[in-house]
C-alpha cells in the first residue's frame, strides 16, 4: 500500500539520526573588487585587444595588484547556455524605469510599447529589471534582474495593471518571476504570445491605466511641485542605493516627462521675469524666480549615488499632447530635469521614444566589450564608500575609459535591505555556478504525468556545514529553486523558510543534516534546476546547479531513470514543502515496488560493498533484462566499470512506470572521489537505454 510522501516524511523525521554526514567540497568568502571598464576610441567605437598588462588599478595613490581578467566582446560571444554565460560583472543591465507619476497615461503606453521593441534588440547575455515610480509607492521593482525574455516582456505589458501576477500563488520573493503563467501563456514562440498580451493589455490601457496614473496625479498635486521632487529624487537615491550591490554595470531607461524645469532653473517665462523684477522684493516668491535650491541639493545627491553605484541614466523623454487629468496644470516641460539626470550620470538624453531605437543601438555598441578587472582590497566590512581609478597604460589616441568611480566595502548581511539580499541571491542563481558556504547536493528526477512532469528536488544540506554559519540559537534557513529552460526562462519554481531550532536539532544536524523534498512541473526538455539555501540570520549560502532532462512519453522509445540509492531512516532531518495552491495529487514518486524509501542525493558508497539500487523505467520492453555499470569521473573519463547484481523487476507503477531492483558494488581499485555512474540496461531485442548518477566513493 502506498503511503503518502507526507505520512512517510513524518515518520523518518520522527526516528533519530545515527549515521555519519557525507562528504562535501566547500569555498572560501573572499572580497574581491571587479571592475567592468569599457574603453571607447576617438570614433566612438569600443577597442578591442588589450590585456591584463594594459590596464592599472589605483586606490586612491596606492596602485592594486590585479587578481583577475576577463574579456567579454558580445560580437563574438555565444548566446547564453549552460556553459557558455558570461561574468556576471560584464553582463549588461537595463533597468526599465517607468515614471507615471510625471506622466501622462497616453504617454506610458507609448513607453510600454517602445520598451517592447528595445528588449528585442538585446544580447541574450543581457539581463533586465522593471520598476516603476509613482507618488504613493515610490519606487517599486516589479521584476528584477533576469534574462528571461518572457518575464521580461510580459510585466511590460501588464505595468499598470491592477494585478500584477498571473495568479493567486504567493510571489517570487527574488523577483526572478513576475508572471509565473507566461509559459502557458507564451508557448514555444515567446513573441507570440507576448503580442497577444498586448493585445488583450490594450483594452484596458484607457481605462485602468488611466485610473492608476490619474490616482497618483491626484496624490501628487495635494503636495507642492517642490516636495513632490523632493519625494522622487529620495525614493530614486534610495534604488540607487540598493542597486550599488548588483554587480556590473546598470543602465536605467527612464521613461517619464520629467519634473517642472523651473524647480531647477526658476520660470522661463520672460513676462513673468519682468513682472517679479518691478514687484518688491518680499513679493517675489524666489523659488518661482531662481528655482528651488532644495530640489537642487536633493538631486545632487540622488546623481551621486547613481554614480556611486555605476548606474548610468538613459533618459527618454515620452511627452507628447496633454490630455485628461494633466491638461489644466501649469507645465512648464521637463526636458531639462531629464537631461541633467542623463548628463550626470554619463548616459543621454532621447527627447521622444520614437528615438529609443536609435538610442538603445547606441548604448548597445558602445558596451559590446566589456573589461573586467579584479583586485582583493584589505578593507573593513563596514560598508564603506572606496573611490578608485583606472590608467590605460600607452592607451590609443583619443579613447577614454569609462568605469565606475569607486566601490562599496561589504555591508553585515543584518544591515542590508530586503531588497539587497533577494538581488544577491538572485545573481547567484543566474550565474548557474557551484558556490557558497553551506555545501549542498541536489537530486532532481522527471516523473511524467498527465500534463507537466511531476520533478522531485530533493536538497540535502550538510548539518555540520549549516551549523558553522549559525548565530545564536537558530537558523532560519531560506530554500529556493528554480527551473531554467536552454533560453534562461523561469518555467517554475518554489521556496520556503525553515526554522531550525539548534538546542533540539543541533545534535542531529551534526551527524548528518536536514534533507528537503520539494517539486517542480516541468514539460519535456532539459532543465537547469538551480537551488540556493541561505542562513536567513547570517547571509551564508550554498548555491547548486543539476541538469534534468523530462522525457517526453509520447514517443515509444523506452526512458531509463537515473538510479535511485534508498538510504536507511534515520539519516536526515526531513522536511516536506508546504502544499502550493494548485498541487496535483501525485503519488508518491520513490516506490520499489510497494515500498517506499527516499534517495541519496548524492550516494556515498563503499569500494567492493554492494549498495542496493533502485531503477525506474518507462514503456520497458517484456522480457529479459540486462543491466550494465560504466564508471566515469566528474570530467566525464572512464574510470572503469562496476558489478551490478541481482537484477529483478518488481511490477508496474503509475503512468506506465515499472520499477527495477538490484545492487551496485565499486570496484576495490577505484579511488576515493566524485564519479558518475552510468547504468545501461539492454532489453531481448537488443535495445538499450542509459541514465547517469553522481555517487561517491568513500574514503
Amino acid at each position: 500500500m502506498r503511503r503518502t510522501l507526507a505520512g512517510f516524511a513524518l515518520a523518518l523525521l520522527l526516528v533519530p539520526s545515527g549515521s555519519t554526514a557525507q562528504t562535501f567540497s566547500e569555498s572560501t568568502d573572499v572580497v574581491v573588487v571587479e571592475v567592468p571598464v569599457q574603453v571607447i576610441g576617438a570614433d566612438g567605437a569600443p577597442v578591442r585587444g588589450l590585456k591584463a598588462e594594459d590596464f592599472e588599478v589605483y586606490e586612491g595613490r596606492r596602485k592594486q595588484p590585479l587578481v583577475g581578467f576577463e574579456v567579454l566582446d558580445l560580437q563574438s560571444a555565444p548566446a547564453a547556455g549552460p556553459r557558455s554565460t558570461p561574468p556576471m560583472a560584464a553582463r549588461r543591465h537595463f533597468l526599465l524605469l517607468f515614471d507615471v507619476s510625471f506622466s501622462t497615461p497616453k504617454s506610458i503606453v507609448q513607453a510600454r510599447g517602445a520598451a517592447r521593441e528595445m528588449v528585442d534588440k538585446l544580447h541574450p547575455s543581457d539581463l533586465v529589471g522593471v520598476a516603476s515610480y509613482s507618488t504613493a509607492q515610490g519606487a517599486k521593482v516589479l521584476l528584477g534582474f533576469t534574462g528571461d525574455r518572457g518575464q521580461i516582456l510580459g510585466a511590460i505589458d501588464r505595468l499598470g495593471l491592477p494585478q500584477m501576477r498571473g495568479d493567486e500563488r504567493p510571489p517570487d520573493p527574488l523577483g526572478l518571476i513576475a508572471i509565473p503563467d507566461i509559459l502557458s501563456t507564451v508557448g514555444k514562440n515567446v513573441k507570440e504570445g507576448v503580442q497577444a498580451g498586448a493585445a488583450g493589455a490594450a483594452g484596458v490601457e484607457a481605462t485602468e491605466m488611466e485610473v492608476l496614473i490619474g490616482q497618483n496625479y491626484s496624490q501628487q498635486v495635494q503636495l507642492t511641485k517642490e516636495r513632490a521632487a523632493v519625494a522622487m529624487t529620495r525614493s530614486y537615491a534610495e534604488l540607487a542605493r540598493m542597486m550599488s550591490s548588483v554587480r556590473g554595470r546598470k543602465h536605467i531607461l527612464l521613461f517619464s516627462e520629467g519634473f517642472d524645469n523651473a524647480l531647477l532653473t526658476g520660470t522661463a517665462d520672460v513676462d513673468e521675469q519682468n513682472r517679479m523684477a518691478s514687484d518688491a522684493l518680499w513679493n517675489v516668491d524666489s523659488t518661482d524666480r531662481f528655482g528651488s535650491s532644495r530640489t537642487v541639493s536633493h538631486m545632487e545627491e540622488m546623481l551621486e549615488e547613481f554614480r556611486r553605484a555605476d548606474c548610468i541614466i538613459q533618459a527618454v523623454d515620452i511627452g507628447g499632447l496633454r490630455d485628461g487629468v494633466l491638461a489644466g496644470s501649469q507645465w512648464t516641460g521637463g526636458k531639462d530635469s531629464l537631461f541633467l539626470m542623463a548628463k550626470e550620470t554619463g548616459g543621454e538624453l532621447f527627447e521622444n521614444h520614437n528615438q529609443l531605437g536609435v538610442a538603445v543601438a547606441k548604448v548597445l555598441e558602445r558596451t559590446s566589450v566589456t573589461y573586467v578587472l579584479a583586485f582583493q582590497p584589505d578593507v573593513k566590512r563596514d560598508g564603506s564608500y572606496h573611490r578608485m581609478r583606472v590608467e590605460l597604460k600607452n592607451a590609443p589616441k583619443g579613447a577614454r575609459l569609462v568605469h565606475r568611480p569607486g566601490y562599496y566595502a561589504p555591508r553585515p548581511y543584518d544591515q542590508q535591505s530586503p531588497f539587497e539580499k533577494a538581488l544577491v541571491a538572485s545573481e547567484a542563481i543566474l550565474t548557474g555556478e557551484d558556490q557558497g558556504r553551506i555545501p549542498l547536493a541536489v537530486l532532481s528526477a522527471p516523473f511524467p504525468t498527465d500534463g507537466p512532469a511531476y520533478v522531485p528536488v530533493l536538497i540535502e544540506v550538510d548539518g555540520p556545514g549549516l551549523l558553522k554559519t549559525a548565530k545564536g540559537g537558530s537558523i532560519p534557513l531560506d530554500i529556493y529553486a528554480y527551473a531554467f529552460d536552454s533560453e534562461g526562462r523561469v518555467r517554475d519554481f518554489f521556496s520556503q523558510t525553515v526554522g531550525l531550532d539548534v538546542a533540539k536539532v543541533g545534535k542531529a544536524l551534526e551527524k548528518g543534516g536536514l534533507k528537503f523534498f520539494g517539486h517542480l512541473d516541468l514539460p519535456p526538455g532539459p532543465w537547469s534546476v538551480r537551488v540556493l539555501v541561505r542562513n536567513g540570520a547570517t547571509g551564508a549560502m550554498g548555491m547548486k546547479a543539476e541538469t534534468v532532462a523530462v522525457p517526453d512519453l509520447s514517443q515509444a522509445e523506452p526512458v531509463l531513470l537515473p538510479a535511485f540509492f534508498p538510504e536507511p531512516p534515520g539519516r536526515w532531518l526531513i522536511v516536506r514543502e508546504a502544499p502550493r495552491q494548485g498541487d496535483r495529487e501525485v503519488p508518491y514518486p520513490f516506490m520499489a515496488g510497494e515500498e517506499p524509501y527516499v534517495p541519496a542525493s548524492l550516494p556515498a558508497l563503499d569500494r567492493g560493498k554492494p549498495a542496493e539500487v533502485s531503477l525506474i523505467g518507462y514503456k520497458l520492453r517484456p522480457g529479459d533484462l540486462k543491466a550494465e555499470a560504466r564508471i566515469l569521473t566528474a570530467d566525464g573519463r572512464e574510470a572503469g566499470t562496476g558489478e551490478i547484481a541481482g537484477l529483478h523487476r518488481l511490477g508496474p507503477g503509475p503512468n506506465g512506470s515499472e520499477s527495477l531492483e538490484a545492487t551496485f558494488a565499486p570496484p576495490t581499485s577505484l579511488p576515493a572521489g566524485e564519479y558518475v555512474l552510468m547504468v545501461v540496461l539492454t532489453d531481448s531485442a537488443g535495445g538499450s537505454q542509459a541514465s547517469v548518477t553522481p555517487f561517491v566513493v568513500r574514503g
